[in-house]
């Protein structure tokens, strides 16, 4: 047996790194703590990051932690999809059993595990492919959060140099949303290979920026641990010239100290440190180095199985010819009988020297074997083990057969992005082949249907636009008009995602081509009719969800019928007809529930939001977005409808005041990467309370990254009336009323577009606002606006509390309009009409009843910090006659400021109120600095001291 053996040429002494141990320990004791998520550990190859984490794992483990390894191998890169998290997800089923670690996870959820482990069963089937991938992330999650209710866990991730695409992503994912306590990631990479293209740059640039995730970097060894590492090998204290000659030789790279101690420090110096590398290699045996190029082309880790059958050799033959390279330490024993090279520098020098004809009969050796028994690799793993070696072996048939087998297994996966360059293969062998299509059964044409589809599926626009094109150039939409209009629907899906036009076009083309009263033409009208009524076409739209609900309900199709429903719901609240809204969607909603949809439930919920903030029933709706955003994480539908959830969740918090509130939801929705369209729709409300508070630099950065200071043109309702008044707001706020009034009048041009009653009114009353301030300069130019304003109010409707509020606004009633408000909670609205009205009174001569109104205006005002209303109302207050009103110490504070001065008052750390008040520590400390200010203190005890002498507790 070879188990026992050991490797000479690793020091057994841990040599330096006590400041990076150091730094790993403090990260795990933040983690403990949930400041700290995960670590990045870079270095140069051969530097000792293995090493390095190998003894964090042994201290974490000493102290009661549970470490979970996964490791990224250079076969990920072809398509070996979440390779290292298959790994620890491997791990825990061995220590713990598959069903007790289904029991961690809500009901059902191990179906999603299942893509990864064969040990959960079959894996779901619902055939929502934009679902599944974002709702394996979310059962990842879970997992780590619920593993560390009991302990800390601790997850390794090697090498992630060599990750695929879906492990950088669920990478990204776990660091931006593992928020529990007692869980950290800490990654290794190759910071020597991170070339300017390489796929890993953007996503550690990303993590850069998330708070929680910690960079350190390995350094090279100093000459005297280069001392103590040869110590440690030779069991004896080298002497001072040769420990100098290794240091200068290795330049401190433990590995190629390791190999210099080796081959003698008086050995002729190789030209290359791959050379250095493989001289330790050269002196085994001839048939150790054979067998040891066999195991090379296996890769990094080859079982004992797969080994011996590829080779030829009986077990005996096999450990025979093993047992130098193992006493040597240039191969491991890993745990199920397998093989890893030490390094995988090692692994890849001696794989460079193979010969060419001698690189093809390995793989296709291993590809032979692995055909005939499938066990010889990992569950999982033989597709795509396949795909590499018979390319590998440069067999086209059997490469092109198995990269489609390989890419119908990603998918299954929910691995969309490693089955786009599979996919490619196929498409790159296809010509080489002869009866291609026959062999795997699909025309190329499908190959690239299934290429675009894996591309919308990760969002990779201009990859999925070249598949389709390529796909629509080989077909007749005379003979094949259905997948024709698939394809022109998903290529208008694709231009919807970028933000481009002619959306529309494509959709009423596929409409033309698919026969009437079939299914495919019901599908083609969810879509266009839901288009058509986000552009305001309601009359169009309503005709063709009528046809469409129709279609649906004979062929049975429920989904649809749920999804044509809720695209009717639109249109009641484009109309203002929010209980119409309501109603729809709830029924849309049951079906969704009854399919067991998390797109439909989700969709429904999110729209129903809406409605009841339009409503103006706040607390209804922030109750709802509550539950919907935890139902998108059970469904793994948070970054679709999810995201458009916490995006209306922070509209609600935004009227009502809520302003901190609002950004710390804003900033972490957009934590998660949305779609542009979600990406811009929180960038705007993010720039309404920026503008609020003056913040202009800020308000300017987001209207360029939306486009608005470029007129950019927008075809959505929505759109086109937020990036107006958000673009008329900002130049009043900078004082330019004629530039205010310019933008008006463009937008008044397209009045056919302000057709939703809410999003109008509120746009009108702001125009009311710009024709007040331009009058004076501008007399021809603001009559002609507030003529064209009328005929637009002329065709609103007026149903609701909140379009009434700003339809008073819009008429200049502004008590009424304030009152309004008040009885709305929204205390900027209402602070903002207490004004006006009291400009009003200033103007007639009423000074007392100007001065009431401000009275009342400023301490709201205050509140929110909206300082250019601030400072609106204090310059009326001194023309009125004095010093801006007075305002009670219990009035300055808002009732959640008052509810955290209570906590502070009591010594409580911004973590311990964070969980008292079921808010974050983020949220916490934000509203201890506004109290502060507000006080006007420096610090928390001498908060608690003013809060006592104000008495703002006792009241």
């Amino acid at each position: 047996m070879l188990d026992d053996m050991r490797g000479r040429s690793v020091s057994p002494v841990f040599v330096g790194r006590e400041e990076e141990l150091a730094a790993l320990s403090e990260s795990l004791d933040e983690a403990r703590k949930g400041t700290v998520t995960a670590v990045l550990l870079g270095g140069e190859a051969g530097v000792g990051k293995t090493r390095l984490v190998q003894r964090f794992a042994e201290q974490c483990q000493a102290g009661g932690a549970h470490v979970l390894f996964g490791g990224c191998v250079e076969l990920s890169t072809e398509g070996l999809a979440y390779a290292p998290f298959t790994a620890a997800l491997r791990q825990l089923v061995r220590e713990q059993g598959p069903a007790a670690v289904a029991g961690l996870l809500p009901d059902g959820a191990e179906r999603d595990l299942a893509r990864l482990l064969p040990e959960f069963g079959e894996p779901s089937g619902d055939g929502e492919t934009d679902t599944g991938r974002a709702r394996l992330f979310e059962q990842f999650l879970t997992l780590l959060e619920r593993l560390a209710d009991t302990r800390p866990t601790v997850l390794l991730i090697e090498d992630i140099h060599w990750a695929d695409r879906s492990s950088r992503d669920l990478i990204a994912f776990l660091s931006r949303n593992l928020h529990a306590p007692q869980v950290l990631i800490v990654m290794t990479y190759r910071s020597d290979e991170l070339h300017r293209q390489h796929p890993l740059r953007p996503v550690l640039a990303e993590l850069g920026r998330v708070n929680g995730v910690h960079r350190l970097d390995l350094p090279r060894l100093s000459r005297d641990e280069v001392a103590q590492q040869m110590a440690g090998i030779l069991g004896e204290v080298p002497e001072y010239g040769n420990a100098m000659k290794v240091y200068e030789r290795s330049e401190g790279i433990p590995l190629f100290v390791e190999a210099l101690v080796e081959c003698g420090v008086d050995c002729a110096f190789p030209d290359s440190m791959q050379d250095l590398i493989l001289s330790s290699v050269e002196r085994l045996p001839e048939e150790t180095q054979r067998l040891l190029r066999v195991a090379a082309a296996g890769g990094t880790r080859v079982s004992h199985r797969l080994l011996a059958v590829v080779s030829g050799l009986s077990d005996v033959e096999l450990e025979t010819a093993l047992r130098p390279a193992i006493a040597r330490n240039i191969l491991q024993i890993a745990d199920n009988r397998a093989y890893v090279f030490r390094h995988s520098l090692i692994r890849e020098a001696v794989h460079d020297e193979l010969l060419p004809g001698e690189h093809q009969r390995l793989h296709a050796r291993f590809a032979e074997e692995i055909s005939k028994d499938r066990g010889l690799v990992p569950p999982g793993r033989a597709a795509v083990e396949l795909a590499h070696h018979w390319y590998g072996a440069r067999n086209d048939t059997w490469a092109l057969i198995s990269a489609w087998e390989a890419a119908r297994k990603s998918f299954k996966a929910f691995a969309y992005t490693e089955a786009v360059p599979l996919l490619e293969r196929v498409l790159m062998l296809w010509d080489r082949v002869p009866d291609a299509e026959r062999l795997i059964d699909a025309d190329h044409t499908a190959v690239l249907e299934r290429a675009s589809e894996a591309a919308n599926a990760v969002g990779d626009v201009d990859k999925g636009v070249k598949f389709i094109k390529a796909a629509l150039s080989q077909l007749d939409e005379t003979e094949e008009p259905a997948r024709v209009a698939q394809l022109i629907v998903r290529r208008a899906a694709f231009k919807n995602a970028k933000g481009q036009l002619g959306v529309i076009d494509d959709l009423r083309h596929a409409l033309r081509l698919v026969p009437r009263d079939t299914l495919d033409r019901a599908q083609v009208v969810t879509t266009l009719s839901r288009h058509l009524m986000l552009r305001g076409e309601i009359a169009e739209a309503s005709e063709l969800i009528a046809e469409g609900l129709r279609l649906a309900r004979e062929h049975g199709d429920r989904c649809l019928e749920s999804d044509l429903l809720m695209n009717l719901g639109l249109g009641h609240s484009l109309n203002g007809e929010n209980e119409s809204t309501i109603v729809v969607n709830e029924q849309a909603l049951e079906i969704g529930y009854q399919e067991g949809s998390g797109r439909l439930i989700t969709r429904a919920i999110g729209n129903n939001v809406d409605a009841l903030i339009d409503m103006g029933r706040h607390e209804e709706a922030l109750d709802l977005a509550r539950d919907g955003w935890k139902l998108s994480k059970k469904y793994g539908r948070l970054r679709g409808s999810g995201l458009f959830i916490k995006n209306n969740w922070a509209e609600a918090l935004e009227s009502i005041g809520r302003w901190d509130e609002a950004i710390e939801i804003v900033d972490g929705a957009l934590s998660h990467g949305p779609a542009l369209r979600t990406r811009y729709a929180l960038l705007r409300i993010r720039a309404d309370i920026a503008l609020a508070r003056g913040e202009l630099q800020l308000v300017e950065g987001i209207l360029s990254e939306v486009g608005v200071l470029k007129d950019r043109p927008e075809e959505f309702v929505q759109d086109i009336t937020n990036n107006a008044r958000l673009h008329i707001g900002w130049h009043l706020t900078r004082g330019e009323p004629a530039a205010a009034l310019s933008v008006a009048e463009r937008v008044l041009a397209q009045n056919q577009q302000l057709s939703k009653a809410m999003l109008g009114w509120r746009l009108l009353s702001l125009l009311r606002t710009v024709c007040d301030a331009a009058e004076t300069t501008e007399p021809e130019r603001t009559a002609r606006v507030r003529e064209l304003a009328a005929e637009v109010a002329a065709e609103l409707s007026v149903i609701g509390p909140v379009v009434e509020a700003y339809r008073l606004s819009y008429r200049g009633d502004f008590d009424a309009a304030a009152a309004a408000w008040e009885r709305l909670n929204r205390p900027h609205n209402h602070s903002k009409s207490l004004l006006r009205a009291a400009n009003v009174a200033a103007r007639a001569g009423d000074r007392e009843g100007a001065a009431a109104r401000l009275k009342v205006a400023l301490p709201l005002a205050q509140a929110l910090r909206a300082t250019p209303l601030i400072e609106e109302i204090e310059v009326l207050s001194r023309r009125v006659g004095g010093a801006a009103p007075a305002q009670e110490p219990s009035e300055l504070l808002t009732p959640r400021e008052l509810e955290v001065l209570r906590l502070v008052t009591q010594g409580r750390t911004n973590r311990d109120i964070a969980g008292e008040l079921f808010i974050s520590a983020k949220t916490v400390s934000v509203h201890v600095s506004n109290i502060l200010a507000k006080l006007g203190v420096t610090s928390r005890g001498e908060a608690a001291a003013a809060a006592h002498r104000l008495s703002l507790l006792s009241r």
